[in-house]
């Protein structure tokens, strides 16, 4: 297919802020397709909570830590739940991505893609920092742009052909290749209640019995153990580096630790009334209350980072705060596990 600047191609797709980017487009592209499922329950019908502290991976030198499942882990088990037929495909070549692209388009078709967010020029220079995780649907053409509903943003954006292209193909740590993906076939109608109890079930499953110590449970009692260490064991300048990008990975990148934690309750909330169980209402607030003090260990850091610690702002306090964190998820997962035998 010959690209074809002059082309103009308008999808009628509602554009709806979320919280997190990949949840946010799986639940603007369920509602394209008739299926009023909010972002929470998207995020937990597709099990995106996690945890890992993943340092032989570095983002900008630094370890990967994160706070959700894997990259495409959440649309992808929310379609197989549902009964919903995604196509995806990568390339190797960025002019056939684009011409992939724009034939489905042509098609009317609203198309997801995954891209390094540094390359695109609507994001505000603060976030302009290499990660190559972003989702974002591709809902139009005029001439050279394409019109991007990218879900962390309020309005519908635009971006020229040059830079999606450079997005979509950026290289580094968890590199895109290309990747988009799009909806072939959607159920009218779904069965939430199974869907619900398997995407509990796994994340309960993950983030207790995961093996090894990186990850789940033992993945932030792991990490409290290095953030202890980290000012002997490398010096102030780079713990605070490593503190700052744990911070970052947490409150920038989509909603990281606190916000995934707000949405994992406002979730059980949902599936309270999906599953008629309403002591996910109680469990709802308890997480909630674990986001908190994510959010309160972010806050910390944040001091530490630009300077203004007080005595109490210390690298042991905020070890002691990741503990309490895993203290309260083990509590709501094994009762989870509980509930939805």
């Amino acid at each position: 297919m010959l690209y074809a600047a002059q082309e103009t191609i308008q999808i009628d797709f509602a554009h709806r802020q979320s919280a997190h980017c990949e949840s946010g487009v799986c639940s603007n592209l369920l509602y394209h397709y008739g299926l009023s499922i909010s972002e929470a329950l998207a995020f937990g019908i597709g099990s995106g909570m996690f945890f890992g502290y993943l340092p032989f991976i570095r983002i900008n030198k630094l370890p990967l830590t994160t706070y959700r499942c894997e990259v495409g882990g959440i649309f992808k088990r929310v379609a197989k739940r549902l009964g919903c037929r995604v196509h995806w495909q990568t390339f190797r070549n960025p002019d056939k991505a684009m011409d992939a692209l724009d034939r489905q388009l042509s098609l009317g078709i609203p198309v997801a893609c995954r891209t390094g967010g540094y390359w695109l020029p609507y994001f505000p220079p603060a976030f302009r920092f290499h990660f190559n995780m972003h989702n974002l649907v591709v809902i139009g053409k005029e001439g050279d742009d394409y019109l991007i509903s990218d879900p962390v943003f309020p309005d519908p954006e635009r971006c020229s052909r040059f830079d999606l292209m450079k997005a979509r193909f950026a290289k580094g740590a968890l590199a895109p290749k290309g990747t988009m993906y799009y909806m072939e076939e959607a159920p009218q109608e779904v069965d939430l209640v199974p869907a619900a109890r398997k995407g509990i079930r796994e994340v309960c499953r993950r983030m207790l019995s995961t093996p090894g110590p990186l990850m789940g449970i033992r993945g932030i009692r792991y990490l409290s153990g290095q953030v202890r260490k980290w000012p002997k064991k490398l010096g102030q300048d780079r713990a605070l580096l490593y503190v700052g990008q744990l911070i970052r990975m947490q409150e920038e990148l989509g909603t990281g630790g606190a916000g995934f934690r707000f949405m994992y309750g406002a979730f059980l909330q949902e599936a309270a009334g999906v599953l008629s169980i309403p002591r996910l209402v109680d469990l709802s607030k308890v997480m909630t209350g674990v986001g908190d003090r994510w959010r309160k260990f972010a806050v910390l850091g944040g001091r530490l980072c630009k300077g203004r610690a007080s005595a109490d702002d210390t690298y042991d306090a905020m070890a002691a705060l990741l503990l309490e964190c895993a203290d309260g998820e083990t509590e709501v997962y094994q009762e989870l596990l509980e509930l939805t035998r």
